[in-house]
């Protein structure tokens, strides 16, 4: 990655209108109106359904293998964005990974608060299964808030008694809705996207009086202990640089497989940004690496509880 590329992404998101404490109905708008000014590929298929209830967005690219599933949570701060947002990495990432990609559209706050995301999460992924697809079938991706929803839906389909997926892989993990990690501060200063405020404030609208460390809201509390391998990647110029590293020890404290990739000078979801950073180009091919890897791998059994 060359120093100009680095700053041209950078000079982008500190000019970007985007304000992701602000006003619900303006950041929604102004959120849909930054994606879609780069518009999908041609050869990127969407298609509109449902799963459990839950409405979601296939997408789909040529040459994948339709039997392999991506289950892709978008981010958005738990209030902002939508599958259709989303569809433009989620298809770089099934692209890469030789798979389907199915797109929860899952429940945003205040309107729906903490638990509907997850219990759409959940719903979808359930009856995935019921359709037939076997979990070593399926993978889970997901960025921002979207990672953390993965996380949190790791432990809470382990709960249920529901098989794990084959791999899990977040992309910058909101996985800490107490915003109290130490990056909150010490990153504010070259996070040219978030700002711990903002995250605060989109934090009261999903939970409500729910305590913010509750586990199946702020993974990096809970127990993973069984849960599916994963990759956590994130840059080292955003603020929830600690949710990710926090979210890899512990599952690391847990005895799970975990890779965790720390890019530097990098800003928050930088994925997205694949056609202008080669940087973001080898993570999204180190992602989809990792996702191959797994797929059609059965998930090993959890250990025995410690005594």
């Amino acid at each position: 990655m060359t120093h100009d590329q680095r700053q041209a992404l950078l000079d982008i998101l500190r000019h970007a209108p985007l304000d992701i404490g602000g006003d619900i109905g303006e950041q929604r708008v102004i959120f849909h109106d930054m994606i879609a000014s780069v518009p999908l590929p041609e050869d990127v298929s969407t298609n509109p359904g449902e799963l459990g209830g839950v409405p979601v967005l296939t997408v789909e690219t040529p040459h994948i293998d339709p039997s392999t599933v991506i289950l892709y949570f978008h981010g958005g701060a738990y209030a902002l964005g939508s599958a259709a947002d989303g569809a433009g990495l989620a298809a770089d990432v099934g692209r890469r990974a030789g798979a389907r990609v199915i797109s929860v559209d899952y429940r945003l706050a205040p309107e729906s608060p903490y638990p509907a995301a997850l219990n759409d999460a959940v719903a979808a992924y359930r009856a995935l299964l019921d359709q037939g697809t076997p979990s070593a079938a399926i993978a889970f991706v997901g960025e921002s808030a979207g990672g953390g929803l993965v996380a949190a839906t790791l432990v809470a389909i382990k709960a249920a008694g529901l098989p794990q997926p084959s791999s899990a892989t977040v992309f910058s993990p909101w996985a800490d809705l107490t915003v109290s990690g130490g990056s909150a501060a010490g990153k504010a200063a070259v996070d040219p996207a978030l700002t711990a405020d903002g995250l605060g404030r989109r934090a009261l609208d999903y939970l409500g009086d729910t305590d913010p460390a509750t586990p199946l809201a702020s993974p990096v509390f809970a127990d993973l202990t069984g849960v599916a391998p994963l990759l956590v990647q994130v840059g080292s110029y955003e603020i929830l640089l600690d949710d990710a590293v926090r979210l890899a020890a512990r599952a690391a404290e847990h005895d799970i497989e975990v890779q965790l990739q720390v890019w530097p000078g990098l800003p928050h979801v930088f994925q997205g940004f694949a056609a202008m950073v080669d940087e973001a180009d080898v993570a999204l091919d180190a992602a989809a690496a990792f996702v191959k890897a797994h797929l059609g791998v059965e998930a090993a059994p959890a250990p025995a509880e410690r005594v």
